[in-house]
Order: C-alpha cells, then structure tokens, then sequence
C-alpha cells in the first residue's frame, strides 16, 4: 500500500568540528528530546542518464530508521517534497512495478537500476513544545555515499561528508526559518546540492541548460518592444530559441505526466495542453526543424491527445451541467435531475481513467517520450536554423496569421452548424498563432504579447462555444436516460437550449473580436 507524505525540510553541509547548538526557546521549542541514533542503508534507482535525478525525482530502497521501505521523492510546491512509501517487500536489485508506476513518464522505457548508495550514521533529535508534542526534527547525519560503476572495469566513487537536516513535523514555516538561523549562526551552511544523492552524482549530471521562456501571461514577460532587443547580449539562433521552447514543453508533459499518475488535479488537461503546445511547436517551425523527423512526432501527440480529449471533455461537460442546474429556478428543475447528472459524473469518470492509464502505460506512448528526448538530444536542425532567430520567429508568426485567415474566411462563407465546425477550426488555427507567438515574444517583445492576449480571448470565446457541443451531446444522452427511466426530461431540454444559447452569445463576441485579432498578427508579422 503507497502512503504519501508531504516532507518540508532544510539541509545543511557542516565540518567534523560543528557542535549542534542548544535549540531550546528557538521559535516555541519548549525541549529537546534525547538523541536517537539510527543507522540507514539506502540503494538510489535511475537511468544510466539519471532522467529522475535530473528531474528532482529521486528512488531509493531504503533499510533502518523509523521509515524504512521504497521512497519515491516528488518535487512540490514552496520547496516541499511530496513522498511516496511502500513497504520494503522482497525486491532489491530491481524497483518494484508498483513502485515504478508513477515514474514511467520520466523513465519511458528505460529501465531504473542501482546507481549509488549511501550508508548513513543518523542522530535524530526531537524538538518539542510545551505539551511534548514534536515540532520538528533535526537530524546529524554523517554520510558515505558510493556513485556505482557505469561500466564494467570503472570504479566506483566514494564520497563523504556531514549533513545537517531540519523536517517539520507539526511546526510550522517559522520554526524552521527559526531554527535555520540558529544552525547557520553556529557554522553550518545551506547545502549547495537539494539532496544527498544529487551530491554523490553530481559529476554525472549535464551542465544546467539555460532556461528557456515560459509561456507568458498576457505578455507580461516583454514590455520593451523592438528597441530592447539591443540590450539582450548575443543574438540568439533560431535553432537555440526553437529548440527551448521543445525541451520547456517536454518538461511541462512531464509533470503533468507525473501529475495524472499521483491523481493530482488537472493533471489530464495539463498533459493535453503540453501536447498542443508540442504539436503547434513543431509545425510552426518546420523551417528550423526537419519535418521528415518532427511530422512523426505531432501524429503521435495527436494521438495522444485525443486518447485523453474524451475522459477530460465529458468531465468538464458534467460539472458545468451540474452548475447550471443549481443555478435554476426550483421550479424549472423536474425530477432528479442534480442526482442522475452527477451519477453519469462517478461512471464517467471511473470510465475516463482507465482509459487515461491505458493510454499512459502504453509502450507507443512511452516510446513517444524516448522519441521527444532524442529529437532534443540529436536535433533535426535544417539550415536556416542557424539565421537569426528574430527573423524566423516573425515569419513563423506570419504563417500560422494567413492560416488564421483562411479559417476565418471559410467561417464566413457558410451559416448553421457549418459555421460553427468551421470556428472550431478557427479557435485551432488561433492556437497555434499563440503558441507560436509565445516562443517569439523574447525576442519580439511587446507586440507579440499583445498578439497572445488577443489569441487567449478567441480561444476561450470559442473555446466556450465548442464546449456547448459537448455539453448538449450530454444533456441528450443523460435526458434520454431519464426518459427511459420514467423521469420528466423536460429539463435536460431547458439544459440543451441555455447551451445553445451561449454558443450564439460566444460566436458573436468573437466576431467583434475578430478586426483586432487580425490587426495583431500583422504587426508582428511584419516585424522582420
């Protein structure tokens, strides 16, 4: 059985000569408790190219202590670490399946094998408040850890050093802040490395990349405009800028990958969302990258996508079904209408998951991963890679613009549900002016930011009215059900027509949208 835990903690590297000062009275310690000494044996699991470890993910099997068993470390939020436990069971040399389950996104299909150890003589001492109750607990650690042989003949490295940990407990971020300083002013120092085994392996481990631009929030990452552009240092290529933009994104499908597999919320949609990004990347700038290498690619983001679209769509559909109807008057709602809708959620759901770990487990998606690491490991860069990359971002811009506006184009020249299949292919072509515009805006600066929020509007405008599609295929299907069952549907009828409604209210908005929308992608365009 996993259980989780939420581990908030501070590191320090302290010399032989380091004296643990005397903690009592520091932020509400009443007492510290007597010094329990343990004795740990850990074995760290990872890729010969340690993706966890580069991943702030570490794998340990792990005996002696309080806790001993397979640990799983997940980075988290505020410098938290979320911990996943299992009990020790009979495996060594090879991580369980359960164990390794959550972690088959960073892994693809690689296997996790022994790559350190570390022998550890722990000396646990207890903060503790008035009532006795623990604080937190400040562990002096003096460490051997061994970076294994990557090869047949190599030997292995040996490294040692002392550490000191503070983890909460039932204390809070004051106490650790608290008792932080305190260590600090006795001659410990802040740990240079987040964990012990990043330490042992640190000469294994690439050189950090530089981090490449997040997708921005409207705009809000460039203000300078053209003139800016002087003051940046180097011009880039557009090959280092193309290909930032992937390695952002893989990390951002990812976590999100990571993020399904703990059942953490969103993490379906943001998974879809990396693989849009993904995909619209690489279209855009088939100039940069070789098409016969990154065409492969999209189809299987796609297909990766659209094994996830159903579970997501359908949830989203209910819940805005189950809102609406709150939102009637008592009178319009006949039967058991909140009851049955959010039944068709549970069965829905518990039918969208399965289908989500399928999909995720799959070797075709897996090796998908193994395929987006070796696209940025050996880039498929053509020569125009290597031109400024200001020039090949605005051209890039400008295509997926006069793909725009053949969509909307052909939007106008029909009525009725022809036009509304026809925006959603223009809320797709806005998507991918956006994503692309969101690579460029480094290196544009302000118009491409205001060309980002301008995208964002359309999307969610017709994001909304493509939304109502699903949301009526609901109301029908669940309204028959009611229907069959002997309850009045009349309401699923009223459900169906508030949506209609809404799709024609979101239409029109984006068409009033539309001029401005237009006037964006021109002046970045022509920003060459």
């Amino acid at each position: 059985m996993t259980t989780v835990h939420v581990e908030v903690e501070r590191k320090f590297e302290a010399d032989e000569t380091f004296a643990l000062p005397d903690l009592t009275g520091v932020g509400g310690v009443a007492a510290v408790g007597d010094p329990d000494e343990q004795s740990l044996e850990a074995t760290y699991y990872d890729t010969p190219d340690l993706r966890l470890l580069r991943s702030r993910v570490t794998l340990r099997r792990r005996t002696g202590g309080a806790d001993a068993g397979w640990h799983v470390k997940l980075p988290g939020a505020d410098g938290a670490r979320r911990e996943l436990h299992q009990p020790l069971g009979r495996a060594a040399r090879t991580a369980p399946r359960a164990v390794v389950a959550p972690l088959l996104g960073l892994l693809g299909t690689a296997a996790a094998e022994p790559v350190a150890t570390l022998s550890t003589r722990r000396v646990v001492h207890r903060l503790l408040d008035e009532d006795g109750r623990v604080l937190a607990e400040v562990a002096d650690d003096a460490v051997v850890g061994t970076a294994l042989a990557t090869a047949p003949g190599e030997p292995a490295t040996v490294t040692t050093w002392r550490e000191v940990e503070v983890e909460l407990v039932d204390g809070d971020e004051t106490l650790l802040q608290a008792v932080a300083e305190r260590l600090v002013a006795a001659g410990a120092r802040p740990a240079a490395v987040p964990s012990k085994v990043a330490r042992v392996l640190d000469g294994r481990l690439p050189a950090p990349a530089p981090p490449a631009p997040e997708p921005a929030e409207a705009g809000a990452t460039a203000k300078k405009g053209k003139k800016a552009r002087k003051d940046k240092g180097p011009v880039r290529t557009a090959g280092e800028v193309v290909l930032g933009a992937v390695a952002g994104q893989l990390r951002a499908l990812r976590d999100a990958d990571l993020a399904v597999r703990t059942e953490q919320p969103e993490g379906v949609h943001d998974l879809r969302v990396a693989c849009r990004r993904l995909r619209s990347i690489l279209a855009a700038f088939r100039p940069v990258l070789d098409r016969e290498h990154t065409d492969p690619l999209r189809a299987e983001l796609q297909w990766v996508g659209a094994q996830l679209s159903g579970a997501r769509d359908t949830e989203v559909a209910l819940s805005h079904l189950r809102e609406l109807v709150v939102a009637q008057p008592v009178e319009l709602v006949l039967g058991p209408v909140a009851a049955r809708l959010r039944q068709t959620e549970v069965k829905d759901h518990q039918t969208g998951a399965r289908r989500v770990t399928r999909t995720l487990t799959d070797r075709r998606y897996l090796r998908l991963l193994d395929a987006l690491d070796a696209l940025l490991a050996e880039p498929p860069l053509t020569e125009l890679a290597a031109a400024p990359a200001r020039e090949q971002l605005t051209d890039a811009v400008r295509r997926t613009g006069k793909r725009l506006r053949r969509a909307v184009a052909a939007a106008r020249e029909v009525e009725g549900e022809q036009r509304h299949e026809r925006l959603h292919e223009v809320r797709k072509a806005a998507k991918r002016v956006r994503y692309t515009a969101e690579v460029a805006e480094a290196e544009v600066g302000e118009p491409a930011g205001a060309l980002i929020v301008c995208t964002k509007q359309v999307q969610d405008l017709l994001g909304a009215a493509q939304d109502t599609v699903v949301t009526r295929d609901v109301a029908v299907r669940v309204g028959r059900a009611a229907f069959a069952a002997g309850e009045n549907a009349w309401t699923y009828g009223r459900l169906h027509g508030l949506e209609e409604a809404r799709a024609a209210a979101a239409e029109a908005e984006f068409w009033a949208l539309e001029p401005g929308l237009r006037r964006a992608v021109k002046t970045v365009a022509g920003l060459a």
